[in-house]
């Protein structure tokens, strides 16, 4: 067997395996969080030990409430918010299948690609649901479990809490890699060598998901912050409850429109990004060289660092759920930070080997009716600009929303003279917080176009979604906990 063979074959099996181990992972976390009973425990309640550094008693102690009834009630609450947030996601994705195509072409290549368009466009579609379906019932299942955990100590709740958020970050990003290879490994059998036929056509794979985070993010995202006004309102002015209280209904719908929002949403919405990088990326490779060529491992490449990308949010998350242990709650923030840190680090070395094996040292894409000369090394650094780019972001966002740092703690200083300058101080900081985030992302667009045009840029924006895994199992640890 040939060396391009050879490359091929182990390319059709990497990707594939990579992904399924990403599933099983996922489900692995499930299984994990499922070990949690929401059950009162007949030998009595547990031990309660001072881990996470507090001295308070349990509330329900401060209530006369028993083991028992506390169990029953977080029962009660999951309940109550896993129906709302499924009835609310079903009937919103029933309205989003209302959608027709028109296929205006009457000849044979417009009827295949407006065809081949469609089902990858269902195809992204569904993935994007069922990803975020899924995440959303992790979301409501691990509610309670993380509740009940929390009275161990802050270290049992965050790890509850981290591995049901695992299991949305690993379930989107190796559905959407699967998914996509199987669609271009089936839609082969009628474009065979046409691969700028081919790339074209699975773009709709993109915008099929696309299109569910648009019911998702929009429609959970306002339904959560009506009910979450609606229930201040009536808890702290009306009846004067505490905040979040289960007494008050809106608390539940607010919690329904969170799960549905921040996570089935938030999931669609990230894998309408991740989907359409990987196209683009795919689309600009068929016209490259890579595609003259037909060197298969090549134009995979995309695909190859998602890949790359699965396994290194596996080894991080590993760091944060198995190597150690949080003991205090002022752990949490700096763990979920090494997150970012160790699966970018990770991750630099990951596309390097991709970068050096899958790539030939050279070859030519096209820019704007030229050929441009490529080097491996400077698409290697086209997706480290754009990964590095994405973790500078994040601590930005960080810095300027954190209540450890100066920004926010002004904001809250702007508040002793009233809501007009509150209002006005918030929106200047706004302003001013985009500032180094809309520099990284024009100097990774200059970089990556200077280095290899358009496909630069393509890949570049795939590495800053290269750790999706990881940045998703952070972002849903939020409502999960």
């Amino acid at each position: 067997m040939s060396p391009a063979l050879l490359s091929s074959f182990a390319t059709e099996i990497i990707i594939p395996v990579c992904a399924v181990i990403g599933i099983i992972f996922s489900l692995f976390q499930w299984v994990v969080v499922s070990r949690v009973k929401v059950a009162p425990d007949r030998n009595g309640p547990p031990s309660v030990s001072n881990k996470n550094g507090y001295d308070d008693y349990l509330i329900e102690e401060e209530e006369g409430l028993n083991d028992h009834n506390v169990v029953i009630k977080c029962a009660e609450i999951q309940n109550a918010i896993s129906e709302g947030a499924t009835s609310f996601l079903v009937t919103m994705y029933k309205k989003s299948q209302q959608c027709t195509y028109d296929v205006s072409r009457m000849c044979k290549p417009a009827i295949a690609t407006a065809l081949f368009s469609t089902i990858a466009f269902l195809l992204g579609a569904i993935t994007s649901i069922i990803s975020g379906f899924l995440g959303m019932k992790i979301a409501t299942y691990a509610n309670a479990r993380t509740t009940l955990e929390a009275r161990k100590g802050v270290g049992k709740a965050f790890e509850t809490a981290f591995r049901s958020g695992a299991v949305m970050g690993f379930l989107l990003a190796a559905n959407g890699l699967l998914v996509l290879y199987i669609a271009i490994n089936l839609f082969k059998i009628y474009y065979g060598d046409d691969w700028e036929g081919l790339f074209e056509a699975i773009t709709g794979y993109g915008l099929g998901g696309s299109s569910m985070a648009l019911f998702g993010r929009v429609g959970g995202g306002i339904y959560t912050k009506a009910a979450d006004v609606g229930a201040d309102l009536v808890g702290k002015v009306e009846r004067n409850i505490p905040e979040d209280d289960p007494r008050n209904p809106a608390v539940i719908a607010d919690n329904v429109g969170d799960n549905v929002g921040d996570i089935a949403g938030m999931g669609s919405d990230l894998f309408g990004s991740y989907a359409e990088s990987s196209c683009a990326a795919l689309v600009v490779a068929s016209i490259s060289s890579f595609g003259i060529e037909h060197d298969f491992t090549a134009m995979c490449y995309p695909l190859l660092v998602s890949s790359v990308g699965i396994l290194v949010c596996l080894i991080t998350t590993l760091f944060a759920t198995d190597f150690f242990e949080i003991r205090e709650v002022d752990e949490i923030q700096t763990t979920l930070k090494k997150q970012l840190i160790i699966s970018t680090v990770l991750m630099t070395v990951g596309i390097a080997i991709v970068s050096f094996i899958a790539l030939p040292t050279s070859f030519t894409i096209f820019n704007f009716g030229a050929q441009k000369v490529v080097h491996n090394w400077q698409l290697f650094l086209c997706v480290c600009v754009g990964l590095w780019a994405g973790l500078i972001i994040g601590f930005v966002t960080e810095y300027y929303t954190s209540n450890a740092y100066s920004p926010v703690q002004d904001v809250a200083d702007s508040c002793r003279t009233g809501a007009a300058t509150n209002v006005i101080f918030g929106l200047a900081l706004g302003y001013k917080s985009v500032i180094i985030p809309i520099f990284a992302i024009a100097i990774s667009i200059f970089v990556s176009f200077t280095f290899a045009a358009m496909y630069g840029i393509a890949v570049a924006a795939l590495g800053m979604l290269s750790t999706i895994a990881t940045g998703l199992a952070i972002d849903a640890y939020g409502p999960h906990q």
